[in-house]
């Protein structure tokens, strides 16, 4: 770090918001450009080690890792964007804790196919692996197709899917509190032995979990692993208000992002929470420039390398309930209506479905395309790609910055285009301008991820069954 960001650091004005920085290694979705020459491996531990490695030496909180089930399919054929294959997220994040001494270990694992006995049981592992370095996204899994990889199969309506997730995270919780803190002592002889034969003795009865017996691990440093939790509909938000220690959400607007945050962090208080225990994490994605002008030249050739034709047309397909196969992604929109209901429902396989009007959608996108001359690639391009920030190094710490001093979020997860590198200028040239600011810390404050995220170094009670 520079000796300009750790006096920066050392003057901090009083009541200036942290920024909380995560890193996500992309892997297969909308952002990422595994076509470019520079993109390497999505499966090589290197590539993990690159970026983990990249993060920890700029202070970034931690690392991300998104959780894939099922490669996306469209009548059949794996979907362009998804040839390269989605490892396990905890065998990666396990290796990691080998090479990295800092740095948080956040991955994504569903509460729909898994059983809290085993993820409390994995994570609670990770935890002990890492030194208190572990944290879970926990979501829901949304579609059948998913769901045809596990015996049980299909999938569960919105609300019992939340229902179960609620009930799933506080069985997890339970289990890691369910050895008290003297429950391992030490004798004359140094010789450790368990006090009490009830110690991990846990017992649960509900409408999705009946489990009971003895959990295998003592409390792990943190004593319950940080909580991250992402969804945006009204269930989503009222589970994340009550159950989680951050929201991984979508970037948005400023002044929808602030809505947002102050939304959910009503919610918290109104569950009887710290809102200030519950932090909002964005994705953002970034194009970086030495002028300004520079940065928006390489966002656009970014976000036409993320729309393929064919994405163009898997995109505008969700929307259309048709198969437009037969359109020319470079000529103009298709001349007919969306379908209220899907002609094929296993047109496209493994993403949500909208839940806007398609209808005035499409309209609303017909107008833009006539108003602009834009071809089908050009609007879906226009409407579906963009960079969260934009600019010089200075205009991106800026940005980033006063997002959070305004209350829009309380920090990023960064999602560069490329793996593994695509993280490393932002993090080289970005950072320490934000730690000149006194913004980022010039160094790990904290001995466990929630004391680096400014979460209480021992949780509260909460969530018992």
């Amino acid at each position: 770090m520079s000796a300009g960001a750790e006096r920066a650091a050392e003057r901090r004005p009083p009541g200036r918001r942290q920024v909380r920085l995560g890193a996500h290694f992309p892997g297969v979705n909308a952002t990422s450009v595994w076509s470019d020459p520079a993109s390497g491996s999505h499966i090589d531990f290197s590539s993990f080690v690159h970026m983990a490695r990249t993060a920890e030496r700029s202070r970034f909180d931690f690392f991300f890792l998104a959780e894939g089930l099922r490669l996306r399919e469209k009548k059949g054929r794996i979907h362009d964007l998804d040839v390269v294959g989605r490892p396990d997220t905890l065998a990666v994040l396990a290796a990691l804790s080998a090479v990295t001494e800092h740095l948080g270990l956040v991955g994504t694992l569903t509460t729909t196919y898994n059983e809290p006995y085993e993820v409390a049981r994995q994570l609670a592992t990770l935890d002990h692996l890492s030194g208190g370095r572990a944290g879970w996204n926990a979501v829901t899994s949304p579609d059948a197709f998913t769901g045809a990889n596990f015996r049980r199969g299909g999938f569960l309506d919105r609300a019992d899917r939340y229902d179960r997730a609620a009930e799933f995270v506080t069985v997890v919780r339970s289990l890691w509190r369910s050895w008290g803190v003297d429950d391992l002592v030490a004798d004359t002889d140094g010789a450790r032995f368990v006090r009490d034969v009830e110690v991990g003795a846990f017992s649960h009865r509900g409408r999705h979990f009946d489990v009971e017996g003895h959990f295998p691990l003592p409390r792990s440093p943190q004593v319950e692993p940080v909580v991250l939790q992402a969804g945006d509909s009204d269930a989503g938000r009222a589970f994340g208000a009550t159950h989680a220690d951050g929201i991984f959400t979508l970037a948005r607007g400023l002044d929808e992002a602030r809505a947002f945050s102050a939304d959910l962090k009503g919610r918290a208080a109104a569950a009887g929470r710290d809102p200030d225990h519950l932090l909002i994490l964005p994705a953002a994605t970034f194009a970086l420039g030495d002028t300004t002008e520079e940065a928006e030249r390489h966002a656009a050739e970014v976000r036409r390398a993320q729309v393929s034709g064919a994405t163009a047309l898997q995109f505008l397909e969700r929307f259309y309930n048709r198969d437009l196969s037969s359109y020319d992604p470079d000529g103009p929109l298709p001349d007919v209506e969306p379908l209220p209901e899907p002609e094929d429902p296993l047109l496209v396989q493994g993403q949500v479905v909208p839940t806007v009007d398609v209808v005035a959608q499409v309209r609303e996108w017909r107008e833009l395309a006539a108003a602009k001359g834009l071809s089908l690639r050009d609007l879906v391009v226009e409407v579906s790609a963009r960079q969260t920030f934009v600019g010089t190094a200075a205009e991106i710490a800026e940005q980033i910055d006063h997002r959070v001093q305004t209350g829009a979020a309380d920090g990023f997860i960064l999602v560069p285009h490329l793996s593994p590198g695509g993280l490393d200028e932002l993090a080289e040239r970005v950072v320490p301008l934000l730690q000149e600011r006194g913004s980022v810390p010039a160094s790990y404050t904290g001995r466990t991820l929630r004391e680096n995220l400014g979460l209480p170094a021992e949780p509260p009670v909460r969530n018992r069954p």
